[in-house]
């Protein structure tokens, strides 16, 4: 029972999003131990967003963005060291993120056409990957380089506020590496796609009935 209540405050832990070694330190156990239920809860989030990543449709924002790495540089270049994440958030709906490693065209597109429904209204900036969206429905372009957007529905505000949540989010843990990465991409997809929702339970299911000692 005291070994059940220990990994029930770690899961609160969690869901809070407190450091792994300010958790060890509050209730005396090892950082190890506070890290491996850290990295289980995220496999199983992992996992669970490719189960609940259904096909997204309606109104749907699709953009890139670079994490880590020293350099800033322009879209597709000079990003060394970064990873480059393809979002696609579903207007009043949810995300998906992908790690990609090239940004072309038959990549990208292969991509939107597993994770979205044909016929849906595709809303991304003026990158020239996107160009052939049009075979899957309607294509609006933002141009940011123009203060002003033709139609107010034709923005990329939605997922561009996804990437400005996870960055906020992922700066909490003070540096991420790179080969981590992939499960941080996704639990801060799922804290996105649940966060009108109390996390711990459905995190306690995922957890007790997956993982057993």
């Amino acid at each position: 029972m005291k070994r059940l209540r220990a990994e029930l405050a770690i899961l609160l832990c969690f869901v809070e999003q407190r450091p792994a070694y300010q958790v060890a330190v509050e209730y005396g156990v090892s950082y190890q131990k506070v890290s491996r239920i850290f990295r289980t809860i995220r496999e199983l989030l992992f996992h669970q967003c490719e189960l609940e990543g259904q096909r997204l449709s309606g109104e749907i924002e699709i953009d890139e963005a670079y994490f880590g790495g020293k350099r800033k540089g322009k879209r597709g270049r000079a990003a060394a060291g970064k990873s480059v994440v393809l979002g696609l958030l579903e207007r009043d709906g949810k995300v998906y993120t992908r790690i990609v490693h090239t940004l072309t065209a038959e990549n990208l597109m292969g991509i939107i056409r597993k994770k979205t429904r044909k016929g849906s209204v595709y809303h991304t900036d003026t990158f020239t990957s996107y160009n052939s969206l049009h075979q899957f429905g309607k294509h609006n372009k933002v141009n940011h380089s123009k203060t002003l957007v033709s139609h107010r529905h034709n923005h990329i505000n939605g997922i561009e506020g996804f990437w400005s949540y996870t960055k906020h989010k992922l700066y909490n843990y003070r540096g991420v590496s790179k080969a981590n990465f992939p499960l941080y991409l996704k639990e801060m997809e799922y804290r996105f796609n649940h966060r009108k929702e109390n996390m711990l339970e459905p995190i306690m299911k995922l957890y007790f009935g997956y993982v057993s000692y």
